[in-house]
């Protein structure tokens, strides 16, 4: 029994297209912002500020999920990605605050 190849589906490949030029949108946006949360985790070691802001988070936190639920998006999704990105920034800032 021989397999033959199938053509590429085009609908699935504009799909896919679409998708990975998002994904790459995602990591540039990512980058951006972990390269501005780094300058103000700079700046909040040199003004000795605390590396985190439990109110700012809240805000943030609820502000998304209310734009998550505008667009459709799933705000448990949200809010578990935005509190990921937000535990690295800690983290980086943490770091900063220690000098390393």
């Amino acid at each position: 029994m021989s397999h033959e190849t199938q053509a590429p589906d085009p609908v699935l490949a504009a799909y896919r297209k679409s998708i990975d030029n998002i994904d790459a949108a995602l990591i540039h946006i990512l980058a951006e912002r972990f390269r501005i949360t780094q300058a103000v985790g700079e700046y909040k070691a040199r003004a000795t500020l605390p590396p985190a802001d439990p109110d700012r988070e809240a805000r943030q936190i609820a502000r998304l999920r209310k734009l998550s639920e505008e667009a459709d998006l799933d705000p448990e999704f949200s809010e578990k990605f935005l509190r990921f990105i937000i535990d690295e920034v800690i983290r980086h800032h943490e770091k900063a605050a220690r000098g390393d």
